[in-house]
């Protein structure tokens, strides 16, 4: 035990960095216990560990008496003065009690109370070291599970990641090494925990912190960030400098910069977009590549109606509306997109229109406009190009035949004035 005692100090001492001095005061707390049940009621109980050999023995803080009533508080002249000659009635005297096998029973009680002391003095130096490294990025090695929790070994300290900071999509092994955002020191059911993320929003930002100098230095600004954890992130940006290109920088060399981060989040999609006050053209961007036919903005709502063409109402909005949603949460506007239904004319429809504008032209009844139509003349340009004779054998012009081309040459040449009066006024 002695030699198994002497190094599990050092051990602890050297991996937890406790100091010997605070071990040795657990340990002797905890022996001074075990002593008190094996040796029974005695005065002035002390217990005193050898630090090189690790031998534990018993002391008691006895009184010299010439007649000893209480063995457990006092000690005849004839012991006291084998101990320390000179002792005489009234002195107190000190004398080891170390019973028989105390050493196997003071050795489960010296680990309890150094695990419990190495275990507080964790918990102290988790708060002490820990609480400035909030918001910072760590390394951890998986070690185990907690029903859907992950337990992660992050060399002295162990973090824990909820189950609601997972990524949904993202299966973790035992020794795997991953990499997580410290969300929160805080106090657990059995002391202070490390809380890790790899779902929150600010994971990414501290991401993009690591990868981009020019975010780091503060040339250019993330304005807003929406996120759904393994599927998709969208992140407007902003430069503070006019000659760099927000999403150029945070794109990177041929999209190196962002590869990292994409693959950092096991294919995340993760879309750059630049910011604008303008919220029209801010929301233009964050949509693409879908594109709008036309946007209706409400200031007072925040609201924004959108029309796109029927082909790319699924672009816009999305996967499951993903692409809607992270979008109305990253402009703060509400956003609804729908389809712009574009009214087609029929045949019949379109038959009727061509014969009323026929038979607006002077000199042409409706019913030479609906016969014309049917032989396939619908504009005045049509009518124009009938040659004399063409017309002749339709039953409902006839002999109008001539009357009506005059009328359309008539009505050519009033159009060509008013289209050179208008040009000249």
């Amino acid at each position: 035990m002695n030699a198994d005692f002497i190094a599990g100090l050092e051990f602890w001492e050297r991996e937890k960095g406790i100091s010997r001095e605070t071990l040795m005061a657990a340990v002797q707390e905890a022996l001074l216990s075990a002593a008190k049940k094996a040796v029974g009621p005695a005065r002035e109980l002390r217990v005193d560990i050898d630090q090189k050999s690790g031998d534990i023995r018993a002391f008691a803080k006895l009184i010299v008496a010439d007649r000893v009533i209480s063995q457990h508080d006092q000690i005849s002249v004839f012991d006291a003065r084998r101990i320390k000659p000179e002792a005489k009635v009234g002195d107190e005297v000190e004398k080891e009690v170390t019973p028989a096998g105390f050493g196997r029973i003071a050795a489960q009680y010296a680990k309890q109370a150094l695990m419990q002391k190495v275990r507080q003095a964790e918990k102290a130096m988790i708060m002490t070291e820990y609480k400035d490294r909030v918001g910072d990025i760590v390394s951890g090695t998986v070690r185990r599970f907690d029903r859907s929790d992950v337990i992660l070994d992050l060399g002295k300290y162990e973090g824990l990641m909820p189950n609601k900071e997972r990524v949904p999509t993202e299966e973790y092994q035992v020794g795997e090494r991953i990499r997580c955002y410290v969300k929160a020191v805080q106090e657990g059911p059995h002391g202070p925990e490390i809380i890790l993320s790899r779902a929150d929003t600010r994971f990414i930002v501290k991401l993009f912190q690591l990868e981009v100098s020019e975010i780091n230095d503060g040339t250019i600004e993330i304005k807003g960030i929406a996120r759904e954890p393994g599927f998709r992130t969208k992140m407007a940006v902003y430069s503070r400098d006019s000659k760099v290109d927000p999403v150029g920088a945070c794109v990177g060399l041929r999209g190196q910069r962002v590869k990292n981060i994409v693959r950092e989040l096991n294919n995340e999609k993760v879309d750059v977009i630049p910011w604008s006050s303008d919220i029209k053209s801010f929301v233009t961007k964050a949509l693409e590549p879908a594109k709008l036919r036309s946007i209706e903005a409400d200031d007072v709502r925040k609201r924004l109606k959108i029309l796109v063409a029927e082909d790319q109402l699924s672009l816009a909005i999305g996967k499951r509306g993903q692409n809607a949603r992270l979008t109305s949460r990253l402009t703060g506007w509400e956003v609804d997109i729908d389809a712009e239904h574009i009214v087609t004319k029929g045949f019949d429809e379109k038959v009727a229109e061509a014969v009323a504008q026929i038979a607006l032209i002077p000199g042409i009844t409706r019913e030479q406009a609906d016969a014309l139509v049917h032989v396939g003349i619908f504009r005045l340009e049509d009518l124009l190009a009938v040659q004399p004779g063409d017309l002749a054998d339709i039953p409902e012009i006839g002999a109008s035949e001539t009357a009506i081309l005059q009328a359309a040459q008539a009505e050519a040449a009033r159009r060509t004035v008013q289209v050179g009066d208008s040009a000249a006024s």
